[in-house]
């Protein structure tokens, strides 16, 4: 696992613990560390990380995610995803940067976001975008 990625998982700040089922809609600025059952959607700048025995459903928009275990939804990561060993996730993902690590699984298909300082993703018309990154 990468040094900087170790440094994240220590820092947690909030997290759902093991024997946590939760549903609905998580928003959050910092970071989480999710060990339980979670379904529904997830919506944060921060950082989240789905623990090696933790079982995630959502649809996610985050800044960075580690998964070391299962995530069945779609994640759009504004700078990184991460999946560990053991970690699986089944869903499409667009991210900035994409590690993944032996004994792994991902399903889906990955689009990977140019890193432009001046063009805002998240809140850009779509066409305005394309236009940006030369797709038109």
């Amino acid at each position: 696992m990468a040094k900087k990625a170790e440094t994240n998982l220590n820092r947690t700040k909030t997290a759902l613990g093991g024997e946590t089922k939760f549903s609905g809609i998580l928003r959050f600025r910092d970071s989480l560390k999710i060990d339980g059952v979670f379904e529904g959607s997830i919506d944060s700048p921060g950082f989240l990380v789905i623990e090696k025995n933790a079982s995630v459903t959502a649809d996610i928009s985050i800044g960075s995610l580690v998964v070391g275990g299962t995530l069945n939804g779609n994640v759009t990561a504004e700078d990184k995803i991460e999946i560990l060993p053991g970690g699986n996730i089944t869903g499409n993902i667009k991210c900035s940067r994409f590690v993944m690590a032996d004994d792994t699984g991902f399903s889906g298909k990955c689009e990977m976001l140019q890193e432009n300082q001046n063009i805002d993703v998240f809140s850009m018309p779509l066409e305005r975008l394309r236009k940006s990154l030369g797709r038109d």
